[in-house]
């Protein structure tokens, strides 16, 4: 049975306890925020949604598998296992998360008038599913054998019933976590993701300084002010990403290759603090940075949470369009535009009725047109 806690533990458990509901509840606020506001419907955020996810299971389930695990539990070999391989399989859906995000907006900003027709909504779905197979197949790997099982049976360290005292580095190879991990599947795609956003902000300030569209019916800049704005945001969230994460693999690079050198505790805690709370700091930069986010935060808490009545959630015009196309809008009606803007409103449509609503206030229908047929088809 474990003993006393020390004044070590005992903060570090708190700590993991702020932690952990900070997660839940941010984690669980930005899934929110995505499902009342359709202007947070696109690719990118459906990204950011897989991203929170697996910061909402940090908090809910590994969060607290740790505390347990801090106390030194004796458990099953595999038990202990499983819990520490389900660390694995969130920390890499996060690192591919980032990695599909950075893609995604470098496309974005690169090839601005085919986005939409190579960027679809099926493959960004498709997309997602392969983050998180690609990470349960890194993520689980020490179950499949790559472990320190044969090296505790021959060390006599482990016994018969495979009953251990559960802790991280018992279990999970340094092997795996510093050739196959951190070299393989956590260095590679930072260093990529770091590449990818330098060329994002290269091509958005060479394109702001571009004035071969100034002719064009929208304005350039603006499009590229607001791919500039969000692109630092999403770097924010990959740079504390790194910076969290980094110094606890640096820890295991130390304990392979320098395994006579003894890490001091309170190190080893603040290292796991740091990769705990970079899943609730994801939140808090939309909220600061990310507009749409702010407003449909907002709304939640005095809805929901003060009970009061708020108007729902305007889309702007300019949160919907994407950079015009180099051919002259020709094709599409004068009236189109305003209509589809009126039309996309970021909650669930009023119902039809026999009068318009326009700010709340019920209008009379109006008497028929010239072409009332015509008219019926595009209010539908």
């Amino acid at each position: 049975m474990p003993g006393a806690l020390t004044p070590a533990q005992s903060l570090y458990i708190g700590m993991e306890v702020v932690i952990a509901l900070a997660s839940v509840i941010g984690n669980v606020m930005v899934v929110w925020a995505v499902k009342i506001n359709r202007s947070l419907r696109d690719n990118t955020f459906c990204f950011i949604v897989s991203l929170a996810l697996a910061d909402i299971a940090v908090g809910a389930l590994v969060i607290p598998l740790a505390i347990t695990i801090s106390i030194g539990l004796q458990t099953h070999f595999y038990s202990c296992l499983l819990v520490a391989c389900t660390v694995l399989v969130l920390t890499q859906s996060s690192i591919l998360a980032l990695l599909a995000i950075a893609i995604d907006r470098y496309l974005r900003v690169k090839i601005p008038t085919r986005y939409k027709r190579v960027v679809t909504r099926r493959r960004a779905g498709l997309a997602v599913v392969i983050c998180w197979t690609v990470a349960f197949i890194v993520g689980l790997t020490p179950m499949l054998g790559w472990n320190n099982l044969k090296r505790l049976q021959q060390n006599g360290s482990i016994s018969d019933d495979l009953v251990i005292t559960c802790q991280f580095e018992n279990v999970i190879s340094m092997d795996y976590m510093v050739y196959f991990n951190f070299f393989g599947w956590v260095l590679p795609p930072l260093l990529f993701m770091l590449v990818i956003y330098a060329e994002i902000f290269y091509v958005i300030h060479k394109q702001l300084n571009n004035k071969k569209f100034t002719t064009s019916h929208s304005d350039p800049n603006k499009y590229y002010d607001k791919e500039l704005n969000l692109a630092k945001s999403l770097a924010l969230v990959l740079f504390l990403f790194a910076i969290s994460w980094l110094p606890l693999h640096i820890i295991n690079c130390i304990t392979l290759f320098l395994p006579e050198y003894e890490k001091p505790i309170i190190l080893l805690y603040i290292a796991i603090l740091l990769t705990h709370g970079n899943s609730a700091v994801n939140p808090i930069i939309y909220a600061f940075r990310i507009k749409k986010f702010r407003t449909a935060f907002r709304k939640i808490g005095q809805q929901y949470f003060c009970c009061k009545d708020t108007p729902v959630l305007e889309i702007q015009l300019s949160d919907r369009k994407e950079m015009p196309d180099a051919e002259p809008p020709s094709a599409a009606p004068p009236q189109a535009p305003e209509k589809e803007h009126l039309e996309s409103d970021p909650l669930e449509q009023q119902p039809c009725s026999p009068g318009r609503v326009h700010d709340g206030r019920t209008e009379p229908p109006q008497p028929a047109k010239e072409h009332p047929p015509l008219f019926d088809q595009n209010t539908v």
